[in-house]
């Protein structure tokens, strides 16, 4: 069942309740199913339509990507635009009250009940532990709750962003310019870095290497991110410009759609040096546009409440973690009823239990983690000191209270293996 909110006219995006933003929810819930999509094809026996929808699915993750890089920079630089400090400690105990929680129960779930793994072997408990688990990983050396690769891209981007912009200064115009220049640095950097080593380090005979060298490691995985800071930094600084911008949403859709099309055709050969150097900031970029015209109060994603998917994007994060166990307890446990785990139906049966999964970890152990963080930060993680009185300053509120409230995006979730 769905309902339309209202929008059209203003600039200014109405959240849901409990601070909610439509369109996040929606290209969230987008994200996580068409990462799953990905993985039931790649990993488990599959129906063949399943193959074929989920084949581009593993860019899944750098939306997730784009939206954490929008909804954490937001938060940071909002203070920043004001004058402010950027408050590193409720930062990082926000994160890690929302991340760490359900994240040191799966770990504990795959290291202490081999049965559940997915794959047999797993990479070391300490790589899981520090976050290490992206660098150096290889597939065939412990494939096993492989998806957490991008929670340590996620985690060392938390790490380093408050110091980043901080470093940036308060958000007057020198500041931009530097802020600019930052991004863009990073963005041709990382792009003449994967270069390099695709050329000096990559096996090319052998999958594995790229996905080693190019696919997992943080400093090769930066651009979706950039690209969400880069629209919370337009947002937040220039917002008669993004304004106008997001007035054009018919016009940021179709940017979009042609962006995600050509990283689709390079993806093709996704071990190519084409697709290592440019494909990736031509992904980010066409989730990028697709994140700014989901804020457009004129668009049907921000103006369209579906309950469906503000369950899904509220679970997220839990079935994110958990699918893979899930999937593979069911399909063992059909397998052994004698059902073809190839079939629509086991399909069906793998999802519904993994909703049901993700519902139960985020009721048992993610909303008492943020309760207890809400207290912990006095029920306001980031909030400003005093309001936005600025131009777009209402927007920037609402904007607010969805990262800070029941959060934001979480990531991450993976596609790719």
């Amino acid at each position: 069942m769905s309902e339309k909110t209202p929008g059209r006219g203003s600039s200014t995006p109405t959240p849901l309740a409990g601070g909610r933003l439509n369109g996040l929810d929606h290209l969230r819930a987008f994200a996580i199913t068409y990462v799953v999509l990905n993985h039931y094809g790649t990993l488990f026996p599959h129906p063949s339509w399943v193959e074929g929808l989920g084949s581009f699915g593993w860019s899944g993750v750098d939306l997730f990507f784009t939206l954490s890089g929008y909804l954490m920079g937001g938060q940071l630089m909002r203070r920043l635009a004001q004058g402010q400090r950027v408050r590193a400690r409720a930062f990082y105990l926000n994160r890690f009250f929302r991340i760490i929680p359900a994240y040191w129960f799966t770990v504990a779930i795959y290291f202490t009940v081999p049965p559940a793994r997915e794959f047999p072997l797993i990479p070391p408990l300490w790589k899981f532990l520090t976050f290490t688990q992206n660098l150096g990983f290889n597939p065939e050396l412990g494939h096993a709750f492989s998806h957490a690769w991008s929670l340590c891209v996620e985690e060392h981007f938390y790490l380093f962003l408050p110091v980043f912009l901080a470093s940036l200064g308060s958000g007057k115009l020198h500041g931009r310019r530097w802020s600019v220049s930052s991004v863009i640095f990073i963005l041709v950097g990382g792009m003449v870095l994967r270069a390099v080593i695709w050329w000096k380090c990559v096996d090319h005979a052998y999958f594995p290497s790229w996905y080693e060298q190019i696919y997992c490691p943080t400093y090769d995985r930066l651009d979706g991110l950039l690209v969400g800071v880069s629209a919370a930094a337009f947002q937040i600084y220039v917002p008669t410009q993004w304004q106008s911008l997001t007035r054009r949403w018919p016009l940021l859709l179709a940017g979009s759609g042609f962006f995600l099309f050509a990283g689709y055709l390079l993806s093709t050969d996704r071990t190519s040096l084409v697709f290592t150097v440019i494909g990736f900031p031509t992904i980010a970029t066409g989730y990028g546009l697709l994140l700014v015209a989901a804020l457009s109060p004129g668009c049907f994603l921000h103006r369209t409440r579906l309950a469906v998917t503000n369950r899904v994007a509220l679970w997220s994060y839990s079935l994110y973690l958990i699918h893979k166990v899930v999937v593979h307890v069911v399909q063992s446990e059909c397998g052994q009823t004698g059902l073809d785990q190839s079939s629509t139906r086991v399909f069906v049966i793998s999802i519904v239990v993994s909703l049901f999964a993700a519902w139960i970890m985020y009721r048992l152990l993610e909303r008492p983690f943020l309760v207890l963080r809400d207290a912990l930060l006095g029920g306001r993680p980031l909030q400003a000191d005093h309001k936005n009185n600025s131009k777009g300053g209402l927007h920037e509120r609402q904007m607010h209270r969805h990262a800070g409230q029941r959060d934001e995006m979480i990531h991450n979730v993976d596609g790719g293996e």
